[in-house]
């Protein structure tokens, strides 16, 4: 599919470092990406300073809001106070149609809330699900994890539709034809698991739109068996964040233990390309955030540490769902497809 023009949408005040690191990371992808166009959304004068430290930086248009949503506030409730907040204005872009993505570093509870008041669900899906791609131990390949924050407690017929709507980008975005779709469970015995793994196992097996081959155990998840695999945000926000760490922790014992002795030094040196590889592989920034599946519109949910680099890398992100067109590609795969009847699972 060919590439097309983008215009993304970008919270500039949400964010740990915002609006200085959101400025840098949409002058950066502005740089970098031809094709795209970066709007940024929130106040105009701090982030005009911001663009006044980078006097070569190209044009970027600039959409006035008016405040943000801090991280100790309930989403929804604030939100609705504040109607002209730097996600509500960015949502309501696509909305209109003056923007084709958003990405957002700043409260990932209002920027989901925002995206289901502004833009709505997808015929056919009940929940949607954020995705993010992990490295696996082979080079040439990641797995995508959904859902890993925006649904912490899940009904069977969830899982399902996240594994529809996995498998999907994952073939469209990630380019693999036709994506291995794993059930995240404490063994890979289908007997195995509590209630909503057994029953989410049956419905997956019977599924004619997934290729399903079992259920997925912890040591699966980076093994590059599974290109897809499915779980509850409870579960999937528990072990991206531990992923995120022991990347970080691996990378830092590599700096400190290389080095030791002269030896290590001349290593070092000659191991630096295969380093610079590594972190590549491994460093969350490379991707920028998790994609929000199930919503009418691309959003890209980022993390709220992200630097210049991972808000350019989101930008790309966007850039890619967009000329994949993975929102019509999710709807024409789950429009036709009937409500099905699930035994009531306990705690629902």
């Amino acid at each position: 599919m060919a590439s097309t023009r983008a215009r993304i949408a970008l919270d500039a005040m949400g964010g740990d470092d915002a609006p200085a690191a959101i400025v840098a990371g949409a002058i950066l992808a502005q740089t970098e990406l031809a094709d795209v166009d970066v709007i940024l959304v929130g106040d105009p004068d701090r982030i005009q300073a911001c663009l006044d430290r980078h006097p070569n930086a190209p044009k970027i248009e600039v959409v006035p809001a008016e405040g943000t949503i801090e991280m100790h506030e309930e989403p929804l409730g604030a939100l609705r106070r504040k109607p002209k907040a730097s996600i509500n204005v960015s949502m309501q872009l696509v909305k209109d149609g003056k923007a084709d993505a958003v990405v957002s570093a700043g409260h990932s509870g209002a920027a989901m809330a925002a995206a289901l008041l502004r833009l709505g669900r997808l015929r056919g899906i009940d929940r949607p699900a954020i995705a993010a791609v992990f490295p696996t131990n082979r080079a040439d390949k990641s797995v995508l994890i959904l859902d890993v924050g925006a649904n912490v407690d899940c009904r069977p017929k969830y899982l399902e539709q996240f594994a529809v709507m996995g498998s999907i980008y994952s073939q469209y975005v990630l380019g693999v034809e036709s994506p291995k779709v794993g059930l995240l469970n404490i063994g890979e015995e289908e007997s195995k698991g509590n209630a909503v793994a057994l029953e989410a196992h049956e419905i997956l097996q019977q599924n004619p739109h997934i290729n399903f081959v079992g259920n997925a155990e912890g040591r699966d998840v980076l093994s590059g068996n599974f290109d897809t695999i499915v779980c509850d945000g409870f579960v999937g926000n528990i072990l991206l964040k531990f992923a995120e760490a022991v990347g970080n922790i691996v990378v830092q014992m590599l700096k400190e233990e290389l080095p030791r002795g002269l030896n290590g030094k001349v290593g070092t040196a000659l191991l630096k390309p295969n380093l610079k590889r590594l972190k590549k592989r491994i460093d969350a920034a490379e991707h920028g955030g998790g994609l929000l599946l199930g919503v009418e519109g691309v959003c890209i949910i980022s993390h709220g540490s992200s630097d210049a680099f991972s808000i350019a890398n989101a930008i790309r992100s966007a850039k890619s769902a967009v000329d994949k067109n993975i929102i019509a590609q999710i709807q024409s795969s789950t429009r036709d497809t009937a409500p099905r009847k699930e035994t009531t699972v306990a705690g629902d």
